[in-house]
């Protein structure tokens, strides 16, 4: 299993998608977004648009470590972008429509620690590389509001699990990917970086 996390726009996507693509066969891409709104659409649909046209894509955010064992053994590599929306996702699963004052963060931690758990123990059984994307989001001001400091620390923990459970674990900077566990080797080369197309 293999981590890449990185700021909005750092590269992110780019990278996984390299490393996902190494063994130039299938690629199970697992989209956890939700299409909420006319710009969500139009960027699912570039991104679907720029991904090689025989990778097969699932999307949905619920029990991921079935899908992984259900198609773990039929691709060369499972990607899954990205964690933070995932989370997203499974807290308003929970919470509803609740303002968050009325919000049991710890029943909501507990039930996104147990996907992600889950998770990481598919990751761990698959037999291609697993890739997964997630956002740092510790190194800016502390939030303003209960919920995006709840969230906050919530990734943060999830993104601490996965980082200890991985067997690789990349920073993306600007552009640059930096090793921070494991393979100390540079992910791209010159014919990767014309393969990955422009910045996202």
């Amino acid at each position: 299993m293999m981590l890449v996390t990185g700021g909005a726009r750092s590269g992110k996507s780019r990278l996984a998608e390299t490393l996902a693509a190494r063994g130039g066969g299938a690629v199970l891409y697992i989209a956890t977004s939700l299409v909420t709104d006319d710009e969500m659409a139009r960027r699912v649909e570039q991104h679907r648009r720029d991904r090689p046209a025989h990778w097969l894509t699932w999307e949905g955010h619920c029990d991921l470590d079935r899908v992984i064992r259900d198609h773990a053994d039929r691709v060369d590599a499972v990607l899954l972008e990205c964690v933070t929306t995932l989370i997203t996702n499974l807290l308003f699963d929970r919470a509803g429509d609740a303002p968050p004052e009325a919000m049991d963060f710890v029943a909501i931690e507990r039930h996104i620690t147990g996907q992600i758990d889950a998770l990481i123990a598919a990751c761990a059984g698959a037999r291609c590389p697993v890739v997964l994307v997630t956002n740092e989001l510790g190194m800016g001001i502390v939030p303003e509001n209960l919920l995006a400091r709840r969230f906050r620390d919530i990734a943060g923990r999830v993104n601490q699990r996965l980082a200890a459970a991985a067997t690789d674990v990349w920073l993306v900077v600007s552009g640059i990917p930096v090793p921070i566990k494991g393979n100390a080797g540079h992910p791209l080369n010159q014919d990767d970086n014309h393969h990955a197309g422009a910045p996202r």
